[in-house]
């Protein structure tokens, strides 16, 4: 599945399969996955749990070797970490021992820039990312969402070319959730890195994306199809929920994901009619 034309690709899997194990023990989590995501384009990816959808990001990232395949980014082959990339995790990455101050500002630190130029890089992010008044406290001070806007500065900060985006808001609540993803978006928008986004949430990936992807159940998982977002940008998440083009991607979507969701699920879901 590829993105629009123009520009080299920001990330492209080709053929992709990855398995895990060995002999009678073996097991193929994805298989023959071909995705690009263009420059400046926010990809979000859904499917059932289980499906291999972290997978494709730790390919992408260089954490994960493909069996099959190849992976690309920005026209390189991946063939360990990759530099380029910022990794954002569902699980909070803070270190507990460090201010969000300095757990933002380490990130530079550890690339060689001085403590005074990582502390005022750090200090910008935070504000941007609304947490200017809370600069010297620690993790455990600092709510779910706080922390979520930490680890996002975190990552910022290095101005990575590509952002992979592992359900980073899934621990949060609703309302949290949809806070976030409008701070996502409009971060996104002022310089359009490209986005590979994984979630649970079908809303949350109309909202955000330009393009869905679904994936099918495992093994062997693979895309089934793919729906461009055409929704109008810039976008607020409550307001394009009220588009009747949102629910319109959101019932054209969920026709392509029930029945793996269903065969994800087996037999505790037999004769459930949803």
């Amino acid at each position: 599945m590829s993105a629009e034309a123009g520009g080299q690709a920001a990330i492209e899997l080709t053929g992709v399969a990855v398995s895990f194990g060995a002999g009678q023990q073996i097991y193929r989590a994805v298989a023959d996955v071909d995705l690009t995501v263009a420059p400046g384009e926010f990809v979000a990816i859904v499917g059932p749990t289980g499906c291999g959808k972290s997978t494709l990001l730790n390919v992408a990232a260089g954490l994960q070797a493909p069996s099959a395949g190849h992976a690309h980014v920005r026209g390189r082959a991946v063939s360990g970490i990759v530099a380029e990339a910022g990794y954002l995790f569902q699980a909070d990455a803070l270190m507990p021992w460090k201010t969000a101050l300095a757990n933002v500002a380490v990130a530079l630190e550890v690339k060689g820039a001085s403590k005074r130029e990582a502390e005022e890089r750090a200090l910008a992010w935070l504000a941007r990312v609304g947490l200017k008044t809370y600069v010297h406290r620690y993790p455990h001070q600092l709510s779910g969402g706080q922390k979520k806007r930490v680890a996002l500065a975190q990552v910022l900060i290095r101005d990575p070319a590509i952002l992979l985006m592992d359900e980073p808001f899934g621990p949060l609540d609703a309302q949290t959730r949809t806070l976030m993803g409008d701070l996502l978006l409009a971060l996104w928008q002022a310089d359009r890195k490209a986005v590979l986004f994984v979630t649970h949430d079908l809303d949350e990936a109309i909202a955000l994306s330009d393009r869905v992807v679904v994936m099918s159940a495992g093994p062997s998982s693979h895309i089934i199809a793919e729906h461009r977002i055409d929704l109008p940008r810039p976008r607020e998440i409550g307001d394009i929920r009220l588009d009747p083009r949102f629910h319109a991607f959101q019932s054209a979507i969920w026709r392509d994901l029930k029945a793996e969701v269903m065969r994800a699920y087996g037999d505790e879901f037999a004769g459930l009619k949803v």
